[in-house]
């Protein structure tokens, strides 16, 4: 019998499937590149199921996952189902797509997903972040690869509130040069939702060990950080081709409303001071 340590990485499954395609028969051809299209098919369904979807016999699946290199179908749906769990959105996509255009199937998504987040939401965590903006040296917004956008999206709603906000990396910087000034009376808010880089628990560990408080912001495939302070989990589920990030903002905005309440008179003449410089400038 083979063993599990025997069979090919399961993190490369699509990539057993792109090197074995030019030397399949047509019909195993058929059902590589079906796979290609839509992996997730293969974590989801059985072979029989599988077959159906693709166009080919249960026997042309059969002889398809050995030359991949697994012994049985299972063992190669375990790998499937183990590449899935890395973010890829390539497993998002289904061969019988949904519609799409059906509203109130997409406001019945994003209330289960808001549902989800906010029932795990811990109030007076966020309040502790929230005060801890503001007595902060500096407030770091981080965020890479799709969590760029939310890091700069946030660092642009606090730098309103908070005497010193910056969000990296930007352009043709390193997170080692930010790293390296970080210091325990700074806060720190990482955004680490999938697909997340490469390193990401690195740089969690060494901003840890720099001392600084640190708020991280993730999806729910990412298992809560002990050791972090502050983890938010934001629900990302979507049955579309890409996750659905409303969550995220939601939590975003959750973060700048409760900056603003603990922020009092003093946040909202930083506010006014903000509106009135623009008039000046003539920037708005």
């Amino acid at each position: 019998m083979i063993s599990w340590d025997d069979m090919p990485d399961p993190s490369r499954f699509l990539d057993l499937i792109r090197a074995a395609l030019p030397d399949l028969h047509p019909a195993e051809r058929r059902l590589g590149a079906f796979l290609l299209d839509f992996p997730g098919e293969m974590a989801s369904y059985d072979a029989q199921e599988l077959a159906r979807l693709a166009g080919v016999s249960k026997a042309t699946v059969s002889r398809f996952v050995r030359r991949l290199g697994f012994p049985s179908y299972e063992q190669a749906r375990r790998a499937a189902r183990e590449e899935g769990r890395t973010g890829s959105r390539l497993y998002l996509g289904h061969a019988e797509a949904e519609d799409f255009t059906d509203l109130s199937a997409q406001i019945e998504e994003e209330r289960s997903n808001l549902e989800w987040t906010y029932r795990r939401l811990s109030v007076p965590a966020l309040d502790a972040l929230c005060a801890r903006i503001l007595s902060s040296r500096k407030v770091w917004v981080l965020g890479q690869r799709i969590s760029q956008n939310f890091a700069g999206y946030l660092g642009w709603q606090l730098m309103k509130l908070a005497d010193d906000v910056v969000s990296i990396p930007r352009a043709g910087e390193t997170l080692g040069e930010h790293i390296a000034t970080m210091r325990p009376e700074d806060c720190v808010i990482l955004f680490a939702l999938r697909r997340r880089a490469a390193g990401t628990d690195a740089v969690i560990d060494e901003i840890l060990q720099r001392g600084s408080a640190l708020a991280l912001i993730s999806d729910e495939g990412m298992a809560v950080r002990a050791d972090v302070p502050w983890h938010f989990q934001c629900q990302t589920g979507t049955t579309g081709p890409q996750f659905n990030h409303s969550t995220v903002l939601a939590l975003c905005h959750q973060i700048m409303l409760r900056t603003s309440a603990a922020a009092g008179p003093a946040g909202r003449a930083s506010l006014r001071r903000v509106e009135e410089i623009n008039e000046r400038i003539g920037a708005l």
